[in-house]
């Protein structure tokens, strides 16, 4: 059974930060991609960040510039330092990974979300 944990979201006020960690736990051979996405009431779950394997990377072009994600492979974990925050970023931040959990597929997994909420 695979699990993502997540941890590090709250209250801050506007101009502040957060960082967000999420680690896979569980039964598979590797991770391929990992990321963030976020869902605002009334609106549709969006990618915030997400970096392959490999170390490459993808922003939002709404957190360029703010957000910085990063991941240490040998303890299965993605973070997501957010700076520079506004109200508009407050949101459910869900983890998300993709994993080889067989020799013939990849799967993709989500965190129980973790909430984050800017003040202005």
């Amino acid at each position: 059974q695979v699990q993502l944990v997540e941890s590090g979201g709250g209250l801050v006020q506007a101009g502040g930060s957060l960082r967000l960690s999420c680690a896979a736990s569980g039964s598979f051979f590797s991770i391929n991609t990992m990321g963030w996405y976020r869902q605002a009431p009334g609106k549709q779950r969006e990618l915030v960040a997400a970096i392959t394997s490999g170390g490459s990377t993808n922003y939002a072009d709404s957190v360029k510039g703010r957000f910085t994600i990063s991941r240490d492979n040998a303890k299965n974990t993605v973070y997501l330092q957010m700076n520079s925050l506004k109200p508009e970023d407050t949101a459910v931040y869900y983890c998300h990974a993709l994993l080889r959990v067989t020799v013939e597929g990849l799967y993709n997994y989500w965190g129980q979300g973790t909430q984050v909420t800017v003040s202005s």
